[in-house]
């Protein structure tokens, strides 16, 4: 076997980490300012006080890292606006139609009643009439998460035999949370406990009685 200098390897660039190749993470306290500032300016004015100038000014973030991560205004604010909401509409099971039907209802009025997610709320709908794309994201990710997870409670009263498993879930729905929605946007009435519990008696009587 023949002898000789082993060749010298050839030193190679040490490899670059991940998160390097990848590019900088987002900055979760970046995000966390970012849509606080813009449900302060939801709060304040509505829409159209919420530019990303503002945004940029109150959160202290750069406006060209807002624009890398939003791509309108519309998509901030409803992401500003559903940080806070979503968690604050937690799926009941208290064994009764009844009692989870009153449950999500007395939620969603006591974070559009005492939050500011009353006002952000009725401005994104006024505004969802005039951006198609701000009105698809609402259907999709506010109204069609909140029906789902309604859904489970009329299935569950189904299988308990409460109601028909015929029902029109979506009429049921409909009349539930449309009634809250219209005292909300016109506020010709308040939306009280009271009125919950009328709501719902109503119309779990009106499905019983079909």
């Amino acid at each position: 076997m023949r002898g000789g200098p082993i060749p010298a390897r050839t030193k190679s660039a040490p490899d670059r980490p991940a998160a390097a190749r990848r590019g900088r993470p987002r900055s979760q306290e970046a995000d966390r300012a970012i849509l606080a500032a813009a449900r302060e300016l939801l709060a304040e004015g509505g829409l159209a006080a919420m530019s990303f100038e503002e945004v940029a000014a109150r959160s202290g973030v750069a406006k060209t890292t807002i624009y890398r991560r939003w791509t309108s205004r519309g998509a901030l604010a409803l992401d500003a606006f559903l940080a806070d909401f979503q968690a604050q509409q937690p799926l009941p099971d208290t064994g009764s139609l009844r009692g989870d039907l009153l449950a999500s209802l007395r939620s969603w009025i006591r974070s559009v009643t005492h939050t500011s997610a009353g006002p952000i709320l009725a401005g994104l709908i006024a505004a969802a009439q005039l951006d198609p794309g701000l009105a698809l994201a609402w259907r999709e990710r506010v109204l069609g998460r909140l029906r789902a997870d309604q859904r489970i409670l009329l299935d569950r009263a189904i299988e308990r035999r409460e109601i028909p498993a015929g029902t029109d879930q979506e009429v049921v729905l409909d009349l539930v949370f449309g009634a809250a929605y219209h005292r909300l946007l016109h506020g010709h009435q308040p939306l009280t406990d009271k009125f919950a519990r009328q709501v719902v008696d109503l119309v779990i009587a009106g499905i019983q009685h079909v």
